[in-house]
């Protein structure tokens, strides 16, 4: 298959995809004034709905707004010859591939975060503040910018350095190396994320003692769940939504609540919430992510090393000689249509754990009160109640609220 084959095939790809997005996107709008299912029906007054309508179409125009933008830039580059002008610059800089590439990437990623920075800051400063949701500050929104570039280019920078490295020594084999370097990095990062990257963003401290704690510890000890590590984390600087996850496992693992959880909820609807996420840990649904997106990247990687040396998959993004990241690359905006696959099974898999999380969270404590949680939390960010069944099915990692509702209620079954 020549270059310009491959070239006309990754802009189908690409118009393909933005056409699927769109339309979803526009199925999903058409059903923000549907009546609101019964389960919801008392969930806002007519004044909060209102309010709620608007954030969502105001988010809407937002997102086609930002989507279309990222589509055309891409399409320009493929088009005009923006990757070849790249490539062309980090050749006169360097003739060491690995240098060569890691200069590629990083002028892709710091170029296409300068441009897409003023829509996220319009989106944070102007949609968010407008609603009522943004705490962040100009220097708090840059500040994070910069540690985000630096963590990616130390650690993004790092693994693309070992793979390509990989590369030049074991030849055809080298994915069996990376997969093996990027499953340890995976491994580590869910033992130690929020202990080593989180307090880069934010502070966290142990829930401090008090009936919240007790009411926790002995929850925890009820269904035999070893518990030492409780943070609350200060979200309330950057956003009044409320969050809580679940990180690590073995000896490592930890529950973060957010300070505007624990604000917005009475403490037995925050130990329902608890008990969702003891309830992913308890049915291994961690485990089991882990392992799946470690299989996914090895098989990704198999695939990559099959067309890695084929100099018609590098010169299809319009670089003017082969190389190891025009090829990287070309196979990305390639194997992109896999990976929207990929996508959708986890995206089911992960709607069935939540269901499973909630049916857990039910048998040990109590339904009612998560019900009433995810009730506040939704209407505390303003969800969407009535998204289109296609929307869901494509971009949803947790089911509808109504649906889960009824699920915990016992009126659809939990599976």
């Amino acid at each position: 298959m020549t270059a310009t084959t491959l070239f006309y095939i990754i802009i189908g790809i690409l118009l393909i995809e933005f056409a699927v997005d769109a339309l979803l996107d526009f199925l999903n709008a058409r059903k923000f004034d549907d009546p609101v299912p019964p389960e919801l029906e008392n969930l806002f007054d007519p004044e909060e709905y209102r309010k709620s309508q608007s954030y969502k179409k105001v988010n809407f125009r937002f997102g086609l707004l930002s989507s279309g933008s990222s589509f055309l830039l891409i399409l320009v580059f493929l088009i005009f010859g923006g990757f070849g002008w790249v490539d062309g610059i980090t050749a006169s800089i360097s003739k060491d591939p690995v240098v060569q590439a890691l200069l590629f990437f990083g002028i892709l990623m710091v170029g296409s975060d300068l441009v897409s920075t003023p829509l996220t800051y319009y989106h944070t400063f102007v949609i968010e503040e407008k609603f009522g949701f943004n705490k962040s500050t100009p220097a708090l929104f840059f500040a994070d910018k910069l540690k985000g570039w630096i963590l990616m280019l130390l650690l993004g920078g790092s693994i693309l350095a070992l793979v390509l490295w990989f590369y030049q020594w074991a030849g055809a084999f080298f994915w069996i190396y990376a997969w093996g370097l990027i499953a340890v990095f995976t491994v580590f990062m869910n033992l130690f994320y929020s202990r080593l990257i989180v307090p880069l963003f934010n502070k966290q401290e142990p829930l401090e003692a008090g009936s919240l704690k007790v009411r926790i510890e002995a929850y925890a000890r009820k269904v035999g769940f070893g518990l030492k590590n409780i943070f609350v984390i200060d979200g309330s600087k950057r956003s009044t939504k409320a969050n809580a996850y679940f990180s690590g496992f073995g000896r490592e693992k930890r529950v973060a609540l957010y300070d505007t959880l624990i604000e917005d909820l009475e403490e037995e609807e925050i130990v329902a919430v608890l008990a969702h996420e003891v309830g992913h840990y308890k049915k291994n649904h961690i485990i089991i992510n882990l392992v799946t997106s470690i299989t996914l990247t090895g098989l990704t990687l198999f695939v990559l090393s099959l067309f890695i040396n084929n100099p018609q998959v590098a010169l299809a993004i319009g670089v003017s000689k082969p190389s190891i990241h025009a090829a990287l690359l070309s196979f990305a905006l390639l194997y992109s249509p896999i990976s929207e696959l990929t996508g959708l099974v986890m995206n089911y898999v992960s709607r069935r754990f939540e269901f499973q999380a909630d049916r857990y969270a039910r048998e040990t404590f109590d339904g009612e009160s998560l019900v009433r949680s995810l009730k506040k939390l939704s209407k505390k960010s303003l969800s969407n109640l009535t998204p289109h069944r296609a929307y869901v099915f494509v971009h949803y990692s947790h089911p509808p609220l109504a649906e889960r509702i009824r699920a915990l209620r016992g009126k659809n079954k939990i599976k």
